[in-house]
């Protein structure tokens, strides 16, 4: 009987230790992996995070006067999407504040800077996603609508569907009261010089100007994401991106992370960017930072794809990757604030 009981026991202390190994292994230790722009020790009330493009940016080919105009577009929007925030407003209302003013400044390539296609005119595209409902809308190939986001996010409101494109997205544009312009409006003289140089140089880089866009988390907890873009240069057929593409170049879940992307659209799009970095923090339990740094860093970068993306997890924590020599980008939270250009700059 003893013998038995003595048996009994040993085996149970076996089972007990082989649980506590198991349990031990089941998760790798990310003590080290925070998130290196902003990982507050204490939870952020708000955070929200925008690019201007990310691609050929370097202190060499910046003159001071560009440097000086972005970083003041820039904090713009920053000012303008933090006062929603700050006082307790929606993230998506955040968001489009933000977008809206990059999207009126020639310096970036969305609404009034957007940049030429092969045929002299403008086709803009863009995208607006909801993370507390997972609802999305987007607008692409659009030539007369002066803000694309505030066009895309009334397709998310306001009809059943998620993107319209062309002349019946301008429709309903008109439909909602959205301001339409003359084609002329986005007639910028640099980005038609920048087209010549495209046809006279087929191998020239289609566009050395990207995408614009925002992620935000506000007080409620909250996340949203939307992006604009014009386009690539010299591009045809009525060619669009990842811009407008919900998984793509916009995604936000409250679950996860909200997530913005710029770069060279077709890589973005077959690889759906923006929802894999969710999915690997949902499915692989990756923190933010791991999970954007594997899909820029990593799975981009194998296949040639350039690029980056701006994050915003449900804690607040933001993350900005990008694998070319620059991005324009900037961030804030209630706790602190940055804008930057060059790879070498630190926040």
């Amino acid at each position: 009987m003893w013998s038995k009981a003595n048996n009994m026991k040993n085996l149970l202390l076996g089972l007990a230790l082989i649980l506590f190994v198991l349990s031990c292994e089941t998760k790798p230790d990310t003590s080290s992996t925070e998130t290196k722009i902003v990982a507050p020790k204490e939870k952020v009330g708000y955070a929200l995070a925008i690019h201007g493009g990310a691609g050929f940016q370097t202190r060499e080919s910046i003159d001071k006067e560009t440097d000086k105009a972005v970083r003041v577009a820039l904090n713009e929007a920053l000012d303008a999407a933090e006062a929603i925030l700050k006082n307790g407003g929606a993230a998506g209302d955040a968001v489009v504040a933000a977008i809206e003013i990059l999207e009126n400044n020639p310096e970036f390539n969305a609404g009034k800077g957007a940049v030429f296609t092969h045929d002299e005119t403008n086709e803009l595209d863009a995208s607006f996603m909801d993370g507390s409902t997972m609802d999305a809308g987007a607008v692409g190939g659009v030539s007369v609508i002066k803000n694309p986001i505030k066009a895309a996010r009334a397709v998310m409101e306001n009809s059943p569907h998620v993107m319209l494109v062309g002349r019946g997205a301008e429709a309903f544009a008109k439909e909602q009261n959205i301001e339409l312009v003359d084609a002329s409006y986005f007639r910028v003289e640099d980005r038609l010089k920048s087209l010549k140089r495209a046809k006279e140089n087929e191998n020239e880089k289609m566009s050395k100007h990207g995408t614009v866009g925002c992620v935000a988390m506000d007080k409620s907890g909250n996340l949203a994401a939307g992006t604009s873009t014009g386009g690539m240069t010299n591009k045809r057929w009525n060619r669009i991106g990842d811009s407008p593409i919900i998984g793509a170049g916009t995604y936000a879940n409250n679950n996860t992370c909200a997530v913005s992307s710029t770069g060279h659209g077709e890589f973005f799009i077959r690889y759906t960017v923006a929802h894999d970095i969710s999915a690997l923090m949902e499915y692989k339990e990756l923190s933010l930072e791991e999970a954007a740094n594997h899909v820029i860093q990593d799975k981009l970068k194998k296949v040639g794809g350039n690029g980056g993306v701006i994050c915003v997890d449900k804690d607040g924590n933001i993350s900005t990757p990008y694998n070319t020599p620059g991005m324009y980008r900037g961030y804030v939270t209630d706790k602190s604030r940055g804008v930057a250009i060059y790879k070498d700059e630190k926040w």
